[in-house]
């Protein structure tokens, strides 16, 4: 038996660990700006909030908006072509989304990386296992996460009330996404925000391994 009919699932720091191909899109932008690059740690304390957002922060204090825009625009050339360099599931990811999705759980992504990113790494990593993957996509007038636009629509299309779903992710923006969604949310430990960072952000059900997922997603 299930405990939850659906798990929305956030995608970068929570099922893929992309964050050294963010990096080089990332420093590839800089250094085509002229401007400095910066570290992995640097990158993935900027993670979260979307690629403008990630953009925003890489380029140094003062620059023009519309050398921030070029520098996204860059990032976002470099990385459609270099999203999967060295991008992988985290170690047991698969296996459990597989084990979600036989015993008849769907699955979401929600991510605020750009729609086309999500939707190609959803399909690309996880091949007939989630059944609707979302990303920014703020043009059509979807705000990005925290506010449960994205979250509430994924789960009227799959058709599953927020009632009986359950959000996981690895970050405050995501314990913000699944509170204003009105969802329970899990926090993995093994993304781009630790477990201190995660308690001071109101984190409540913290876990180690995707393994773990299936103990509180399935019922004994």
């Amino acid at each position: 038996m299930l405990s939850y009919d659906a798990v929305i699932f956030d995608l970068d720091g929570t099922l893929l660990d992309t964050l050294d191909d963010l990096k080089s899109a990332v420093n590839y932008a800089l250094d085509q700006m002229g401007f400095p690059s910066r570290t992995r740690k640097e990158v993935k304390a900027f993670v979260g909030n979307g690629v403008a957002k990630l953009m925003e922060r890489a380029v140094p204090s003062g620059t023009s908006s519309q050398d921030t825009a070029r520098a996204l625009s860059l990032f976002k050339s470099y990385y459609a072509l270099h999203s999967k360099d060295k991008t992988a599931p985290y170690p047991g990811i698969p296996e459990t989304l597989k084990a979600l999705r036989d015993k008849g759980c769907k699955l979401a992504v929600v991510s605020n990386k750009f729609d086309a990113a999500v939707k190609a790494l959803a399909q690309d990593y996880f091949p007939g296992l989630i059944n609707l993957a979302a990303g920014e996509n703020e043009a059509q007038g979807v705000p990005k996460k925290p506010d449960p636009a994205m979250v509430l629509q994924t789960l009227e299309t799959i058709g599953v009330s927020p009632k009986q779903a359950v959000y996981v992710g690895d970050s405050d923006v995501d314990l913000q996404t699944a509170k204003n969604a009105g969802l329970p949310c899990i926090s993995v430990t093994w993304g781009f925000r630790d477990r201190d960072f995660l308690l001071r952000h109101g984190a409540v059900t913290l876990i180690q391994t995707p393994e773990e997922l299936l103990e509180l997603c399935l019922e004994p």
